[in-house]
């Protein structure tokens, strides 16, 4: 049975790739570096400091990378702030509260960076129904490596058999299965390029999901 299910954040609870997509573009062209679609689309799921690694090493850019980090998180900033259209998916809200009234523990696991956490759950109050947050940025490998979500396993009240995960990402779910966790695909509009084969489930929207039937799996 069921005890914990282990949220990833973009993509799955919200979808900020629209804002992470204009700040890395526009920091690509301050950088003056030529970053195509397949690449682009190839860091889906890594941290933001290792999307920089990649991108430092592809073009052998002299900045630091920390520096490279600190600017695109202004750019995101910004511009999240400014989106007033930012929302959560659809159906995930009632998702959560149905899964939190019935008794189960919910923990993220997001690649994004603290404060980016952060400034999603305060905007959409969401801490409350959390029992832990994960952020990729404390793990020097990102999905698909599976360590953000045996951490995240590692906090649950249950044995990692009676966790789920739920992601977006070809990478994410990837590193769920490498962790030996079951993976919930949700393929949403922004999915379209990712591979979600490798999922035990593939869902089209979350109110194919609920309590009793996410418990019995």
């Amino acid at each position: 049975m069921i005890k914990t299910v282990i949220f990833d954040m973009d993509g799955v609870i919200v979808d900020t790739e629209p804002v992470h997509r204009y700040a890395y573009f526009q920091q690509f062209s301050e950088l003056n570096v030529a970053v195509t679609e397949e690449m682009f689309t190839s860091y889906t799921g890594n941290s933001t400091r290792n999307t920089f690694q990649k991108v430092k090493e592809t073009f052998q850019l002299d900045h630091d990378v920390e520096d490279l980090i600190q600017r695109k998180r202004t750019i995101f900033n910004d511009a999240f702030d400014n989106k007033e259209d930012l929302e959560l998916l659809p159906g995930v809200e009632d998702l959560i509260k149905d899964f939190y009234n019935k008794g189960m523990q919910l923990i993220l696991a997001s690649s994004a960076s603290k404060v980016t956490i952060s400034r999603v759950f305060n905007r959409f109050k969401l801490h409350d129904y959390f029992t832990h947050i994960v952020s990729g940025e404390d793990f020097p490998m990102s999905k698909p490596h599976p360590a953000i979500f045996e951490h995240a396993a590692s906090l649950s009240i249950a044995p990692k058999e009676n966790c789920i995960v739920i992601e977006d990402s070809t990478a994410g779910i990837k590193a769920a299965k490498a962790a030996g966790i079951y993976c919930i695909a949700y393929n949403s509009f922004h999915s379209k390029q990712q591979d979600l084969s490798l999922a035990d489930k593939v869902i089209n929207h979350f109110d194919e999901l609920n309590f009793e039937n996410v418990s019995q799996i």
